[in-house]
């Protein structure tokens, strides 16, 4: 189900769930703004990151362990500024986009953010698929099938909420960390060596490539819309002070949280130069042959299990966060809903399409230069979410006294700069050398059009915000005068319809529809019949469920006429929420009383999340009753 949404909160199912106001000053409150920066640190693991850091680190030994710290320091103040986005003008950074641009350019941004979330969930699909693959040897488009089903977990971990969504992610990012602190254990690297890494180098064309997937593999774009929603799940007070606290606290959340991402890269870089590098194997690129070349080189048949392991955990952890950055990109730029399964589904399609189609075609070996590519293009998505982001977070008008000072935008700019002089480097390279093999001239022509109109674009949104005054320029009042009550019109309901469902609630939904009414108020009682013959034959259906429903609703009518209410009664046909909507909108009741079950996880799903459709659809009051 698709629902267009007008002005709503960012993830406005989790928007200011958890409390900060009621801690206490001391450990539970700091504890309580953690979180978010873990959820947002798993996408600077995943397993796009292992591809490029194995590739870098077998090839070139410890010389771009400086480009993970440089992608390291650059993440940390991105997300930084993503987090400070939301904090004060309690907006995402898709959100803040939609307000800024034309339609027409934000549809260009919703399109590229996609790309780079489905770059990112197929480096997530391929590397899970390859951990199953390492535990249990099955082929790898049946490991690729299975990353199927995590769409039920991630469900599921939505309806428990999202500190213990946090909780989980946390759990996940343990079991990477420690997997590779017991790998570098085993693999005793010389410090000494490793230290040299940090000196800035590029030895080659190559290493350019190689570094330009690692910084897009570590600092992602999604993140940043994801960074500056997840903070807005902290309900803050809306005052100077409670937002200078949320600031620096969630800093010190992303400072934490991006370092052990941080040692987690490190980590697989300096694993790959010690084990392979060292030993002359510079062919070690893929992910499968680094497994299998573990065990006879360290001696031990524990690391090959924990680099599987981790492995899945890495790729797990990433597909939660994932799949909220597409809700939140979608949601911001198009102001569309669809349901989070029907999301997760999409993203995963999306990425599952083309790992299957490569491996069938070029085979297995193929997928780690996959997993490279991936990188290559979230790095290349990279100028179009920081761009706007540090125009958005350098905006007096908009952030008052919270906009960022000349240093930090001079440092954020010069982060900006570094990354699309090296994109427009590598695309200008990648097309020189396939110009100098091809003689395709479409291809050619093809291939000038899209440069050219990359280029265009991150002109256009450079320069657009500052010869243009930004909508919403309304200023953030950190104290806004409260409004007057005027005299109100209390509203009389005339007509209101009862969703039943023929259990023993009935009568509960029935008494807080009472409770809504006046004397003179009609009731519609409702019931939708969902057996097989109703699935097909709709009103036609004359089946024994058919007549006993009719049955029942009517002597509910004459029950209620009997204690001295209108009551009418009317059947619906097989799709629950669509016939509810349409029962409402046709007998133009003023309000819809329903109930909800607290279904959770896979329940929802089968169940079709009716509550939600149906008060996204209709226009009218919706009281949900819990049952």
């Amino acid at each position: 189900m698709v629902n267009k949404i007008h002005k709503e909160l960012s993830l406005s199912e989790v928007h200011s769930t958890i409390s900060i106001d009621g801690k206490p000053n001391g450990f539970k409150k700091i504890f309580a703004f953690f979180g978010p920066a873990y959820l947002v640190s798993v996408g600077y693991m995943d397993p796009g990151n292992w591809a490029t850091d194995l590739a870098g680190g077998s090839k070139f030994g410890y010389t771009l362990i400086w480009v993970l710290l440089m992608s390291n320091i650059m993440a940390l103040l991105l997300q930084s500024l993503s987090a400070r986005l939301g904090i004060v003008r309690g907006k995402d950074l898709a959100q803040a986009n939609h307000e800024a641009y034309p339609k027409y350019i934000n549809l260009v941004l919703y399109i590229l953010a996609e790309v780079a979330i489905a770059a990112c969930d197929l480096a997530e699909v391929l590397g899970m698929a390859i951990g199953i693959q390492l535990l249990t040897g099955l082929p790898l488009t049946w490991g690729v099938a299975i990353t199927v089903f995590d769409t039920i977990l991630l469900l599921y971990l939505q309806k428990l909420g999202m500190r213990k969504m946090e909780a989980f992610i946390l759990c996940l990012v343990l079991i990477v960390g420690l997997s590779f602190l017991a790998e570098i254990f085993l693999a005793k690297p010389n410090m000494g060596e490793v230290v040299t890494g940090f000196i800035p180098h590029l030895p080659n064309e190559e290493a350019l490539y190689i570094a330009i997937g690692i910084i897009g593999a570590t600092v992602m774009p999604h993140n940043l819309y994801l960074h500056s929603a997840l903070v807005q799940t902290r309900k803050i007070k809306r005052n100077s002070e409670g937002m200078k606290e949320a600031i620096k606290w969630n800093f010190i959340d992303s400072t934490i949280a991006l370092n052990a991402a941080f040692f987690v890269n490190a980590a697989i870089l300096v694993l790959a130069a010690a084990v392979f590098f060292k030993t002359g194997r510079n062919d070690v690129a893929e992910i499968k042959t680094a497994h299998e070349l573990l065990a006879p080189l360290l001696g031990s048949k524990v690391a090959p299990i924990l680099f599987a392991v981790a492995l899945i955990a890495a790729g797990q952890s990433s597909t939660v966060t994932g799949t909220l950055a597409g809700q939140i990109v979608m949601e911001g730029y198009l102001q569309l809903r669809i349901n989070p399964w029907m999301r997760r589904l999409l993203t995963r399609l999306l990425a599952i399409i083309p790992a299957v189609t490569v491996i069938s075609i070029y085979g297995e070996h193929k997928v780690d230069a996959l997993l490279v590519l991936s990188q290559v293009i979230l790095s290349m998505q990279l100028g179009f979410a920081i761009i706007p982001l540090i125009h958005f977070v350098s905006d007096k008008t908009t952030m008052g006294e919270f906009a960022i000072k000349t240093p930090t935008k001079i440092f954020a700019w010069l982060i900006a700069s570094i990354l699309v002089y090296l994109n427009i480097k590598m695309v200008f390279n990648e097309s020189i050398s396939f110009f100098a093999q091809s003689q395709s001239i479409l291809w050619k022509t093809l291939i000038i059009a899209v440069a050219t109109g990359f280029i265009a674009l991150l002109l256009y949104i450079t320069l657009h915000p500052l010869l243009h005054k930004l909508k919403s320029r309304k200023p953030t009042h950190i104290h806004p005068d409260v409004p007057q009550l005027k005299e109100m019109a209390i509203p009389e309901y005339h007509k209101i319809a009862i969703a039943l469902d023929f259990s023993v609630n009935d009568q509960k939904l029935i008494a807080h529809a009472i409770g809504q009414g006046k004397p003179t108020t009609k009731y519609l009682l409702i019931h939708v019949v969902e057996s097989v013959s109703a699935r097909y034959l709709g009103e036609q259906s004359d089946d024994y469920e058919t007549r006993g429903d009719i049955e029942r609703l009517e002597s509910y009518a004459e029950q209620l006429a009997q204690k001295g209410y209108t009551a009418s009664s009317y059947i619906g046909y097989h799709y629950r929420a669509k016939e509810i909507v349409r029962l409402v909108t046709e007998q133009k009741a003023d309000m819809l009383v329903i109930g909800a079950h607290g279904h959770s996880g896979l329940k929802d799903f089968l169940y079709g999340e009716t509550v939600n459709t149906v008060r996204h659809e209709l226009k009218v009051p919706v009281l949900i009753v819990n049952l």
